[in-house]
């Protein structure tokens, strides 16, 4: 369903280890200039509709339809650091890279 890239793992690693959860939980939100958003959260439980990834980013099943294919990446340089969102389902995104459109 997702791919975690190298960049990413460790940063979701590391992230999970900073608030003490055992999953980043990732989900698609109505909003945004392009018409959905990506929320993240942190949980230590995974729900009986949940997808785990890697065994630490869960993603409820009503996502899927979203989020297949995606490859989830970070990037980081001296100036700033990111998420990158390679998202086949998205047909357009805007420029902060974390609201997209599917149709």
């Amino acid at each position: 369903m997702i791919k975690i890239l190298d960049n990413a793992y460790l940063r979701l690693n590391e992230l999970r280890k900073k608030h003490n959860k055992k999953y980043v939980r990732l989900s698609v939100k109505g909003g945004g200039c392009a018409g959905f958003n990506y929320d993240w959260s942190f949980t230590d439980e995974e729900q009986r509709e949940d997808i785990v990834v890697d065994d630490m980013l869960v993603v409820d099943r009503i996502n899927e339809l979203y989020l297949t294919g995606m490859e989830l990446d970070y990037t980081y340089d001296d100036f700033e650091s990111a998420f990158v969102f390679n998202n086949p389902q998205a047909k357009s995104s805007c420029g902060c890279g974390t609201s997209f459109s599917v149709w």
